[in-house]
């Protein structure tokens, strides 16, 4: 029944299938993530950008910038792995399941366009209302 009423309305169904996929994903973040941690990782980053322009000149201390910037970089790709960890098998079971359905409808051939817009629009309006950096 469910597989019929999606191949029936193929563009409703990925749609819904995409915001329901960046809700999940955002939710996962939002309990997981430490956003305060990020943010300020984020905000020292900022920082770091404009002192490291400001110092072109010299070269020992762009270095030592550049290092410090790396670290929050690191820190923060580190920090968001662990939401990813939990969210990546059940994407992909779902992306193999959507390849599966969508591949007998209209949208066949444009399937994952169709789902990659509507995942970052969802993904945005998500991380808003739930406050994610």
């Amino acid at each position: 029944m469910i597989i019929e009423t999606i191949q029936a309305n193929p563009r409703i169904s990925i749609v819904v299938i995409a915001l329901l996929v960046s809700f999940f994903i955002s939710l996962t973040n939002y309990f997981i993530l430490d956003k305060d941690k990020l943010r300020a990782s984020k905000v020292r980053q900022k920082e770091l950008q404009k002192q490291i322009k400001e110092n072109k000149h010299d070269p020992a201390k762009t270095m030592a910038l550049n290092k410090e910037y790396m670290e929050h970089t690191f820190g923060g790709m580190k920090h968001t792995f662990k939401p990813m960890l939990v969210t990546i098998i059940p994407t992909l079971i779902i992306f193999s399941w959507i390849k599966g359905v969508f591949s007998e409808t209209v949208i066949s051939g444009s399937w994952f366009w169709w789902y990659l817009v509507f995942a970052m629009v969802g993904s945005i309006i998500f991380r808003k209302i739930f406050k994610l950096p």
